[in-house]
């Protein structure tokens, strides 16, 4: 039961992120000093778990006997040739720009209205990889599919407003962050597997650093505005943005299966629009409500469909 609340309790501190980013667009900061005070206190925290997860394999190592072959084995467990490192690195730019365009649109369109949008990456993952691998999806993913794109119109209140009655470049860049988060997963999955998470997160979150830093110098550090309210909100957004989430997943993931994890992890779209609603005072109407559970059933159905398959050809059959 542990590993299924260490996955939910990720997905849902994803989905407090808006909520805060646009509380501190309230107090005048930029999407630079967001973005870069989440991403710095993300960087701290994950290094410092890095750090103390080599300390606790050496010292394990040590506990062991000292012997040459433990001592080898969490060398390899820890260390990474450069080529890896910079593979991980990159693998962390797409979160960065996810995050960027992601936390932009919050300026022009509801947050219940971008975590939906954002939510499309489920459909545009499979379509990337259908591309990519040149093979067609099944029949219940397809149809799991279109019902996902037209609810969409329905929980992101379409329907009731109209199209015309939502920014555009708002739009855009919520459908942006959609298609930049599923480079993130393709990637991400493929980027150094066997190296330890600890440092594939500091690694990946290094990568993310840098980039922010050349988009945008990190001035907020040397004029004193991070000492402000600044420093509050960086802390909470790197805390359950950049830190909670991927040590969670590490910790669940592997012990419950991807396919229960895509599952909880759609926990996220309802805590997203619950906090807009409550805590931003967002709009949200019952045909919005219900918009967003056929959304989450959609999410659920292929992998729950899967699940069902595999469970059903390993049940020895009896003459």
């Amino acid at each position: 039961m542990k590993y299924y609340l260490s996955v939910l309790a990720g997905a849902m501190s994803y989905g407090i992120l808006s909520t805060i980013v646009v509380l501190a667009y309230g107090e005048g900061y930029q999407l630079g000093e967001v973005v870069g005070s989440q991403l710095i206190t993300g960087f701290i925290l994950s290094w410092m778990l890095a750090l103390y997860t080599k300390f606790k394999i050496k010292r394990r190592s040590q506990a062991d006997g000292k012997s040459p072959s433990s001592s080898a084995a969490a060398n390899v467990f820890t260390r990474l040739t450069w080529k890896q490192r910079l593979l991980l690195m990159a693998a962390g730019t797409p979160t960065v720009i996810t995050g960027l365009v992601y936390y932009q649109s919050l300026r022009y369109i509801p947050a219940s209205l971008a975590i939906i949008l954002l939510f499309q990456f489920t459909w545009i993952s499979v379509l990337i990889q259908a591309i990519s691998k040149r093979q067609r999806p099944d029949k219940v993913t397809f149809l799991t599919l279109i019902i996902l794109f037209g609810v969409t119109l329905l929980a992101a209140g379409f329907l009731e407003q109209g199209l015309s009655e939502f920014n555009g470049l708002g739009i855009a860049l919520g459908l942006m962050a959609a298609v930049s988060y599923s480079l993130f997963v393709l990637f991400s999955g493929k980027a150094v597997p066997s190296a330890h998470p600890a440092f594939r997160s500091a690694w990946m979150v290094t990568g993310g650093l840098i980039l922010l830093c050349i988009l945008f110098p990190p001035t907020f550090l040397f004029n004193g505005l991070i000492w402000s309210q600044l420093l509050v909100f960086g802390l909470l957004l790197g805390f359950f943005g950049a830190f909670i989430p991927p040590v969670l997943f590490a910790v669940g993931v592997p012990h419950i299966g991807g396919d229960m994890a895509g599952i909880l992890g759609a926990v996220e779209l309802p805590v997203a629009v619950l906090l807009s609603s409550f805590v931003l005072h967002e709009h949200v109407s019952g045909l919005q409500w219900f918009g967003v559970i056929i959304v989450l059933i959609g999410v659920a159905l292929p992998e729950l469909y899967k699940m069902r398959l595999k469970r059903s050809r390993s049940t020895p059959l009896y003459s």
